[in-house]
């Protein structure tokens, strides 16, 4: 099976990873945290608007492998605290209003930069 790996500017990247790699008709996504390079945002401390960037972050990385939000069929949501699910839910609920993929959302002790969730996902291609 062929795969692909796929480095965007639009993104960090600390550690030995690919943003996305392609394989067998799918896309698997990194996590992503809740970054804006280009803006230079790190959000810490807002959960809806730290959802809202990491969402945004995967939205555009899937455009950029020519796929889709609406090709998304497994999320992965890690939480630093899960007192914030449902303001992580209703900004998820936003990105996914149709029959939106299967999900996990798990309680995690930490993520790296001290960040309070982190979101990886699988798409179709």
């Amino acid at each position: 099976m062929e795969k692909k790996a796929h480095e965007v500017e639009f993104l960090s990247r600390k550690g030995t990873y690919s943003h996305a790699v392609e394989a067998g008709g799918l896309i698997f996504l990194s996590g992503m945290l809740p970054v804006d390079i280009e803006k230079n945002i790190h959000i810490t401390d807002d959960i809806s608007w730290a959802t809202e960037l990491c969402l945004s972050n995967i939205k555009r990385l899937l455009e950029h492998t020519g796929s889709d939000m609406g090709k998304v069929v497994k999320v992965t949501v890690f939480l630093t605290d899960m007192a914030n699910f449902d303001a992580m839910n209703r900004v998820y609920k936003t990105f996914f209003p149709h029959s939106p993929p299967a999900r996990t959302c798990v309680a995690v002790k930490g993520l790296p930069g001290g960040f309070p969730i982190e979101i990886e996902a699988i798409a179709v291609k």
